[in-house]
This record gives C-alpha cells, structure tokens and sequence, in this order.
C-alpha cells in the first residue's frame, strides 16, 4: 500500500514516499517536504492505474549502455545505415550523453546539444541525423518501460538547404554520353532508365533482357569504410525497368564477351566500377567538357525522371521505374514537373456538362401569352 512517511536524521527531517511496482516489489523515494512527496505518490498512482508506470531503476542505465544495447538490435539494417550510425554514435552522441542516465536526459539539455553541433560547424543535414538516432533510441527506451516519455522530442531541427536539381535535356544527355566514351552507354542507362549508382554497379549480365526490353534490378552495391558491399537495392524489393527500345542496341554491344555474372558496367580491371573513381577518372571532365561542371551522376536519376515525365508518363510509372517505396515520395520529390492540369480539368467538366445536361424547358402554363392588351394596344 503506498504510504508517505515522516524521517528524522541527525536533525533533519525528511519525508519518504514508498509504493509498490507492478512486479508487487516495494519502491521508496524521499523529498524534503511532505508536498513533495505527496505529490510524486499521486503520480506514481496514476501512472499505475492507466498502465504507463516506469520503474525509476530501469532508467538509471547510462545513454552510453542503452546505446550498446540498441545498437546490437539493428540486425535488419544495411550495412552503410549501420556504419553510419556507429559514427554518429561514436562522434557525436558518446561524447556528450555516455555517462548521463536515461532518466536524466532532458529536453533543454538535448536543444543546447543540437545547437553546439551547428555551432561547431557540422552540417544541417548530419545534424539532423544525430538528433533522430537519439530520438529513436529514447522511443525504444520508452517502448522497454525504461522512460515515460521521450524528452527529445519537438526540438526545433536546422532547416536543410534546398539543393536546385538539375535536369538536362535529350541533347545535353547525347553531348555528355559522347563525351564520357567507353562509359556512353552506361550515361544512357542512368539518364533513361533512372538507375540509382549503387544499382548499375552491381548490375549483372543476366539481369538484362533485351527481348523484353528490361533491367531487373535485385542487387546493390554500396562502399562501406572503402569496402564494396552487395545487398538488396534500396527499398528492399526487386523492380524490373524498362528499356528504351534505342538503347537496346546499345547494350548489346557493351554485353558482348560477357559471361552472365559479369558485371555489365565493370571497371577497367573487371571490377565493380567505384563512383568516385568514375568521376575522376571520366565523368567530371566530360561534364565539363558540355558545360554542365559540378553535376554529380545522381542527377542523371533526376533527368530519367524528367524526360519520362514529359514523355508523357504517370506518377506511378515513373514510381514503378525509379523503385520508390510509394507513389506519395515520387510527387514529393518530382510532382513539379508534372503539367498544371487545374485548367484541364474545368474545361472537361464544362464539356461534360454540356453533354450530360438536357436544356431546360419551361413547364406548360408557366408562359404568359403577349396579347394586344400587353403590348398596350
């Protein structure tokens, strides 16, 4: 039964609040004043009664310990996430919350430590992914009964710079892919076929139908701490794309002499192709051969994406090549390019109107006859 009782200690008193958890074990606090300690065991009561009570022993763990265990759960995770996360953990939240207990954690504490990081330099976006690894560990450690609440959330986050996208034309495709050479036909998949880099690399002869006209696309390749690391693509799920009927014979040629697990864009040893190496050794120069100096290969996935748009495909044509998780991400990203169609769908209905809708007739009698007395005569 929880009780409030009053200590008297070497001339000091105090007043302890004792209850009993849910696992029917006693718990005790103290407070210097009685109010205090009436206050809390109202709490805790409450917090029994609707279920959401958290032992205060469960979150005496240090962030630096729950973070070790939370961080040997992420099982399901690609190996680049989980490099990722082990710097983030290892640069910026070790150093600040290692020692701090869970329950110690507070909300002022977390806005002053995202606004240190800025202040140190560290970009808006990796700032960011600081602040959200440390949320998602504090929402599993409210999941776990270790935290009643998350004291991270609702901190206000640097805004992300909006980055212009590029998107290049049909003939600035042509220019750049004549440029790049040998890698021509590699430019024409990217920039028509919406590939992302990791996925051309790791792309294998047999996952090319030319009869259908397709690219299945089931494997990744990503660097991890300079490593090549193969895995499934992005969001998990094996896509086929299409191919251009023009581009077809193109890869014919780049597949012939290729035995079927042979890479079909390798590098010159036979290796995957490394992006950085590309771009050193192809890519950048011929960008800025065709004036196009600074753009990036990722910006041929934003160029496929335009040219299908204006060519006329739908939003979940253009989902289903780049292989985004929903139709929803592809018009967050790529929706400004769809044509205004607020226009085109008031004049349909007007046409329809017209065509549904049978003129009006005045009912019989409603017509009052213009007689010689109406005309004043």
């Amino acid at each position: 039964m929880a009780s409030v009782e009053r200590r008297d200690r070497d001339g000091v008193r105090s007043w302890v609040a004792r209850w009993r958890g849910p696992d029917g074990r006693q718990r005790k606090r103290t407070f210097p004043r009685k109010l205090d300690a009436l206050r809390h065991l109202t709490g805790v009561e409450s917090r029994l009664l609707d279920g959401s009570y958290v032992d205060p022993a469960r979150g005496r763990i240090t962030v630096g310990e729950w973070a070790t265990k939370w961080y040997a759960g992420r099982v399901n995770l690609k190996p680049k996430t989980l490099a990722s996360y082990d710097s983030l953990l290892s640069r910026r939240i070790r150093p600040t919350w290692e020692t701090t207990p869970l329950c110690r954690v507070e909300h002022s504490a977390v806005v002053t430590w995202v606004a240190e990081m800025r202040a140190d330099g560290l970009s808006a976006s990796r700032t960011r992914q600081a602040y959200h690894l440390l949320t998602a560990m504090l929402n599993d450690a409210v999941k776990d009964s270790r935290l009643s609440r998350n004291p991270a959330a609702g901190v206000d986050l640097p805004r992300l710079p909006k980055a212009e996208r590029r998107y290049l034309t049909h003939q600035q495709v042509e220019q750049l892919a004549n440029e790049c050479g040998e890698y021509r036909t590699l430019v024409l998949t990217l920039a028509y076929c919406g590939l992302r880099w990791g996925e051309a690399a790791a792309l294998k002869v047999r996952r090319v139908d030319l009869m259908r006209g397709r690219l299945d696309i089931a494997e990744a390749m990503t660097e991890v701490n300079g490593k090549a690391v193969f895995g499934m693509p992005k969001t998990h799920q094996v896509r086929s794309v299409p191919v251009p009927r023009f581009l077809r014979d193109d890869l014919m040629v780049q597949l012939a002499g290729k035995g079927p697990d042979d890479f079909v864009f390798p590098s010159p040893a036979g290796a995957v192709l490394r992006v950085n190496n590309w771009r050193r050794g192809c890519f950048n120069r011929a960008a800025e051969q065709v004036g196009l100096a600074g753009l990036v290969p990722h910006e041929l996935r934003h160029t496929a994406a335009s040219l299908a748009v204006s060519s006329g495909a739908s939003i979940k044509g253009v989902q289903a090549m780049l292989g985004h998780a929903s139709a929803t991400l592809t018009l967050d990203r790529y929706g400004h390019l769809f044509p205004d169609e607020l226009d085109a769908v008031a004049e349909r209905l007007d046409v329809a109107r017209s065509r549904s809708v049978v003129p009006r007739l005045c009912p019989e009698g409603t017509v009052t006859p213009i007689t010689e007395r109406a005309l004043g005569h």
